[in-house]
């Protein structure tokens, strides 16, 4: 991750040090300045990029445990010639995750992606591996195999407060799109309202996308168990910024968030890169840290915090779960349409505006998917729009009709991806089923009930 939109892409944006700056101590102030300045950049909307994030198992026995070693040494022909300027890496539990460069549309976007998965599919075959169908490992306990000093120190965090944490690190897999901010002629104000629809939208984008309903080889109860793990770890850095600190503008509310989180982790010289517990960066920017903090410290915890719509001078939306075969550019072209067309944008925010009085509605959307009334409603609206605006972003005819597959076999009928995958447990016994593909490889589904 290099650099901010347009080019290459948010997907694989991170923060700069400002070189001799960002080694300055600052003040809060300065760094609440830092914060809210790379909160935002309004420009026109349509530049696109999304990271696609996947289990990986042997094919012949998916409850075998996979290192980050051998997934690494199957992809390493691609690690320098990923197609379409996408970038790979491993995560802690193995998952794979592919983060695409820019693409000034959805339709370009989908193209360059889907070519960059079946090279990655094509490496992972030769080495007897497969991604799996579900967006959160069904077989395997987390198994932690990358032993870098970061992901040592977020472990320690996250076990401090129970299993959840390690979890989300080494067995989930989700489906981020990174979104313009908002547009230029709006300017600021068209950034704060694109910012709370999409916040809106979230409970419907996790119930619609949900496909994570096992566990230790058996149901979870939930159709979304990728989300019940985000929904317990720690608030302060993974519940949305708006339910944290309501009534206050996106910039601000961004900033306090911040300020607020506890230190996840210290890069520093050796292994231990633990933070001192409970120290927040605003505590440390008040001097209770270990070193004066710098700009480049506060970039990078801002890497830390993992909330459902992150912004990074683009929005980053981290609220779905990773799907089987192709339903991601389903998932992908849907999210798009109903956050870049203007028509779709206004039906999609009228159909959840019932949402606002649901009580916890994210864990809700996560344990019951479209089976809750209202997420059935809203989730058929906001694709019927979608749908309507597919073919004013240029995508192509395989695209489109992907998409609508999906809506047609999941939210027009008050379903999500993981009822299919209970219903094949249920006739099979078997966890491991993804979406069968026929001869010019597209999906062929059950038929919804």
């Amino acid at each position: 991750m290099t650099q901010p939109l347009p080019s290459p892409s948010p997907a694989q944006t991170s923060h700069g040090d400002d070189r001799g700056a960002g080694r300055r101590p600052v003040t809060v102030a300065e760094a609440e300045e830092r914060i809210t300045s790379a909160c935002f950049a309004p420009r026109a909307p349509g530049p696109v990029g999304v990271e696609v994030e996947r289990t990986v198992h042997w094919a012949a026995d998916p409850a075998r445990a996979v290192t980050v070693a051998e997934v690494e040494a199957a992809l390493a022909p691609l690690w320098d010639a990923v197609p379409g300027g996408a970038v790979l890496s491993v995560e802690p539990g193995a998952q794979i995750e592919l983060s695409s460069a820019c693409a000034p549309s959805p339709a370009a976007l989908v193209g360059a992606v889907r070519e960059a998965l079946d090279a990655v599919d094509r490496h992972l075959a030769r080495a007897g591996l497969a991604c799996g169908p579900l967006a959160l490992d069904a077989h395997r306990p987390p198994r932690r195999s990358l032993h870098a000093p970061r992901y040592a120190a977020m472990q320690r965090y996250f076990d401090a407060a129970g299993p959840a944490g390690r979890t989300m690190m080494c067995s989930t897999a989700s489906l981020q799109v990174c979104l313009e901010a908002g547009t230029e002629a709006e300017g600021r104000a068209g950034a704060r309202e694109r910012w709370r629809r999409l916040h809106s939208l979230l409970p419907v984008l996790v119930a619609m996308s949900a496909n994570s309903p096992f566990q230790n080889g058996a149901p979870t109860g939930w159709k979304s168990a990728r989300q019940r793990a985000w929904g317990r770890i720690d608030p302060a850095r993974t519940e949305a910024v708006p339910a944290r600190f309501p009534g206050l503008e996106p910039e601000e509310a961004w900033a306090q968030y911040a300020l607020e989180a506890p230190l996840l982790c210290l890069p520093r010289e050796g292994t231990d890169w633990s933070a001192p517990a409970g120290l927040t960066l605003r505590g440390w920017l008040e001097g209770h840290g270990p070193w004066p903090a710098t700009l480049a410290d506060v970039d990078y915890h801002l890497t830390t915090l993992f909330p459902p719509v992150r912004p990074r001078g683009f929005l980053e939306l981290r609220a779905l779960d990773a799907q089987a075969g192709g339903d991601w550019e389903a998932l992908v072209s849907l999210t798009a349409a109903l956050a870049d067309d203007a028509e779709a944008s206004d039906a999609a925010a009228a159909a959840c505006e019932p949402l606002a009085a649901l009580p916890a509605a994210m864990g809700t959307a996560a344990r019951h998917g479209l089976d809750h009334p209202l997420l059935a409603r809203a989730a058929a609206a906001c694709a019927e729009a979608a749908l309507g605006a597919l073919p004013r972003l240029g995508l192509d005819p395989r695209t489109r009709a992907r998409a609508s597959a999906f809506a047609e076999s999941y939210p027009l009928v008050g379903r999500c991806p993981a009822d299919a995958r209970l219903e094949q447990w249920r006739r099979s016994g078997r966890l491991w089923h993804g979406p069968r593909v026929d001869e010019d490889g597209s999906e062929e589904r059950e038929e919804a009930s």
